[in-house]
């Protein structure tokens, strides 16, 4: 493949040059003879990543009904109400996306029977953390007179995966789409952290066809046995697209649902059960599953929302000595800063959810949010940052990601401390894992202007996409 007329973001020079790609890989970059690809003077980035994903959920997403834009319960259920009068359900009517962390009113198993009937109706919180069922799911799953409706952390899961549960072929399909719409922004890898074993799931839908992406899969504790027997190891690369990733704990819930595990108690909480949140892996647990996964080759991340669940995080890494990854970071005490750089630790952050989260934050954790995606304090202090979106938690755009990191705000509103903005080399450092040099993978997104030098990234028109060397979106 030869690339001709292409500016290199960040390069000294803006003059165009030609690139040529053999084998996967850039093997020479100037003025080069032969037919090619004419760029046309566009802009050649190495290709993005999201390093925090749950694929399956997202391309399910997409089938749901839409109840983020609820401002309340009523709301809420109302949209139900709406969207079984005005289309044909079969099945479980099942929505996605709503956040009662503000609501002024609460979610009850009453109001969903009103607006559902005897049609079972479950909604999936927008962080992922909670369900709220009515009457009729309820019994079907095995919660019958639960007092609202309302589950929170395991049980929520649980659910969540039973939901997920549809042919492999229907599901494969709609993963194949939403793979081919990620390639479209620019996106050339996942960490699918997906909470199912995955392995069997991706080496069936790349063998089908599905090549738009790489993918790293995370292995969960119910199957981290199964990983050690198989002889897995974070790294190795089971086909040419997939590799295995990490093995991840869930040590605290989330902000939203007031269940991220923090020093201090929620407002209005205090002095109840779970008034901190909830630590859902103490660290007599966490360790000897860190330790098991380290002696097998596998690297841990830890999934870590409130400070205090953060500073056991830290504490484990430090006691294995191995370094990993927290998922999220969303919370930190300023003595934690410091210590990710020094254990070898990545911060593995989404920064769209600081927009998501602002006003909760300044609710439940009032007088503190300057240290909540502290992304700024954390690359001063000396640690990598690892950007992602947690779709469909938040939009699967790696330049809404980066936006959220650089400026701090969206639709208008006045950034939210805005002293933890990093530039936007730095944001896109944190999204990418290649360079646009020879002997690089071949891995590279084409955009209409340059990167580094974009007023609004959430814009930004992709014009191709090069995965190994080949096109996985192409729009010139």
């Amino acid at each position: 493949m030869l690339l001709r007329n292409a500016r290199i973001s960040g390069s000294a020079s803006s003059e165009p040059v030609d690139i040529l790609i053999e084998g996967g890989r850039i093997t020479s970059i100037g003025a080069l003879e032969g037919e090619g690809t004419d760029l046309g003077g566009r802009w050649v980035s190495p290709g993005l990543w999201d390093n925090h994903v749950h694929f399956s959920q997202w391309a399910l997403v997409q089938q749901r009904l839409d109840v983020s834009a609820a401002s309340s319960a009523a709301q809420a259920a109302s949209m139900v109400a709406t969207a079984l009068g005005s289309r044909q359900v079969d099945g479980p009517l099942i929505g996605f996306g709503f956040r009662d962390g503000l609501w002024a009113d609460e979610p009850t198993v009453d109001l969903l029977d009103a607006a559902a009937g005897e049609r079972p109706v479950i909604l999936v919180s927008g962080d992922l953390h909670a369900v709220w069922l009515n009457s009729t799911a309820l019994a079907i799953h095995g919660f019958s007179g639960h007092p609202t409706g309302l589950l929170r952390e395991d049980p929520a899961f649980e659910i969540t995966n039973r939901i997920g549960s549809v042919p492999d072929d229907v599901l494969d399909r709609w993963v194949d789409a939403a793979a081919r719409a990620a390639a479209a922004r620019g996106i050339v890898g996942i960490v699918d952290l997906e909470m199912k074993w995955n392995l069997e799931s991706w080496t069936r839908r790349m063998t089908a066809g599905t090549d738009s992406l790489r993918v790293e899969f995370g292995i969960y504790s119910e199957d981290l046995d199964q990983a050690i027997e198989l002889g897995l190891r974070t790294g190795d690369r089971v086909t040419d697209l997939l590799s295995v990733g990490p093995f991840k704990v869930l040590t605290d819930g989330s902000l939203n649902t007031r269940t991220a595990y923090c020093y201090d108690e929620y407002p209005g909480r205090e002095g109840h059960d779970e008034s901190h949140g909830m630590l859902t892996v103490p660290p007599e647990d966490l360790l000897p599953l860190m330790r098991k996964a380290v002696a097998a080759g596998i690297s841990p991340t830890v999934h870590a929302i409130g400070d205090h669940a953060n500073a056991l995080a830290l504490d484990a890494f430090a006691e294995i000595g191995a370094g990993g990854r927290i998922e999220h970071a969303q919370l930190l005490a300023e003595s934690d800063y410091p210590r990710f750089g020094q254990l070898g630790v990545v911060a593995s952050v989404q920064p769209d959810h600081a927009l998501d989260d602002r006003d909760v934050a300044e609710k439940y954790w009032a007088g503190r949010t300057g240290r909540a995606f502290a992304l700024r304090s954390l690359l001063d202090a000396g640690a990598t940052l690892a950007l992602g979106s947690d779709a469909p938690v938040s939009l699967l755009d790696p330049w809404s990601t980066a936006a959220a990191a650089v400026t701090r705000t969206r639709a208008g509103r006045e950034p939210w401390h805005p002293e933890q903005r990093i530039s936007t080399a730095e944001a896109l450092a944190a999204s990418t894992r290649t360079a646009v040099a020879i002997g690089e993978i071949a891995d590279l997104v084409v955009t209409a202007e340059d990167p580094l030098d974009a007023d609004d990234l959430r814009t930004m028109v992709v014009a191709a996409t090069i995965l190994g060397g080949r096109f996985t979106h192409l729009a010139l």
